[in-house]
């Protein structure tokens, strides 16, 4: 890749991520896209890839987002029973 290629992308992933933290979302996934479609364009081939196992790596994401959930929960059903053996031990 050329060196104004890899300024480029590194320029603008670097003000997506500041646009994103000032949340200004159009602005910042407008910069990543810039940034993406430059790697793309470099790296066919890589994208391809990536593409192809997308689902793949969708799901798994999904199986990961329902165990975060999963642990939530029952960190809140914890914290129900902390907070009820607590207030019976100070309550009449």
């Amino acid at each position: 890749m050329e060196n104004w290629k890899r300024g480029l992308v590194g320029v603008s992933a670097g003000a997506a991520v500041v646009m994103l933290a000032k949340g200004k979302t159009t602005a910042g996934v407008i910069l990543a896209g810039v940034s993406l479609s430059m790697l793309a364009s470099e790296y066919p081939d890589q994208f391809a890839a990536i593409r192809e196992r997308l689902p793949e790596f969708v799901e798994r994401g999904g199986v990961f987002l329902d165990l975060v959930l999963r642990a939530g929960a029952r960190v809140a059903q914890a914290e129900g029973r902390r907070d009820r053996w607590y207030e019976a031990l100070l309550g009449p």
